[in-house]
């Protein structure tokens, strides 16, 4: 059988904020996400059997339950729904995202593997798919440029491309999404979505902006705020943040050499640290 390869990219938050929680326990959010040229490489083919073969490799492949991942969830989902019948999958991840990291890594495997099986059905049912299965998946299933997104439902997409350099700390911090959004004390203030007419206009808004999760992370692992304010510092970073619920922090830089240069400074630091010099997509 063929083996296809895929690209799995990666998706940056450059904003979260925590709009309300929800009645169902969810907590609804706006973000700006954007993606990059860090991915994961999946390899499928089709195989004769009554059973997936499912493996993970490369550097981040441990602590990934390889009977409930994002890639059974989402083949368990459709069969259910009989979109797919008697034909069944031998699928390799290399996992070059770290797991738990808030890069989105899982979300952008399950939402790779759905365009993949270009099930004939529309749009607005292939969206609900992606949703059941995580609230990054839709978003992963559309990726182009940049976005603000509401839950994975509203999405703005810019015509223009951001082109920010890019420095990605890994501290070697699982953070669990349920766990930091339980955590979470929302301030009571409903704030309304965001307005920008320029990409000048919107690179300014997001040195202003933040990650409303953030203050949870660094209470909870005090080491990512001392992360944090490292890459703050360093020579043509115009702002640095966690992306997602944590704990990767991303720093976006005014060029590419300064944000390798800051990477050589960061590992001298915290040499156990992964780091990694990448730019949007």
């Amino acid at each position: 059988m063929k083996n296809f390869k895929i690209k799995s990219y990666c998706k940056v938050n450059l904003s979260l904020r925590v709009l309300k929680k929800l009645k169902n326990g969810y907590h609804s959010i706006t973000s700006l996400i954007t993606f990059c040229d860090l991915y994961d490489v999946i390899t499928i083919s089709k195989i004769e059997g009554s059973k997936d073969k499912i493996n993970f490799s490369g550097t981040f492949k441990s602590g990934i339950d390889i009977k409930s991942n994002t890639i059974t969830r989402m083949l368990g989902l459709i069969r259910k729904k009989k979109l797919i019948k008697n034909q069944f999958f031998k699928i390799n991840i290399q996992k070059n995202i770290p797991h738990g990291s808030g890069l989105g890594g899982g979300s952008s495997n399950a939402a790779n593997l759905l365009n993949y099986l270009n099930l004939k059905t529309n749009r607005k049912k292939k969206l609900k798919i992606a949703s059941q299965v995580g609230s990054d998946v839709p978003v992963c299933l559309q990726r182009k440029n940049t976005f603000l997104t509401n839950n994975g439902k509203k999405m703005f997409r810019f015509k223009s491309k951001l082109s920010l350099d890019l420095l990605i700390v890994y501290p070697n911090l699982t953070c669990a999404t349920e766990k930091i959004y339980k955590k979470y004390k929302h301030k009571g203030s409903f704030r309304d979505s965001l307005h920008f007419s320029a990409k000048t206009k919107l690179f300014n808004f997001l040195k202003k902006e933040n990650n409303d999760l953030e203050d949870v992370v660094v209470k909870t692992y005090p080491r990512v705020g001392e992360l944090i304010k490292y890459i703050k510092s360093q020579k043509g970073c115009n702002f640095s943040r966690i992306t997602g619920s944590g704990s990767a922090c991303i720093g976006v830089f005014s060029n590419k050499r300064n944000a390798i240069y800051a990477k050589q400074l960061v590992k001298l630091k915290h040499p156990n640290y992964w780091c990694v010099v990448s730019k949007t997509i």
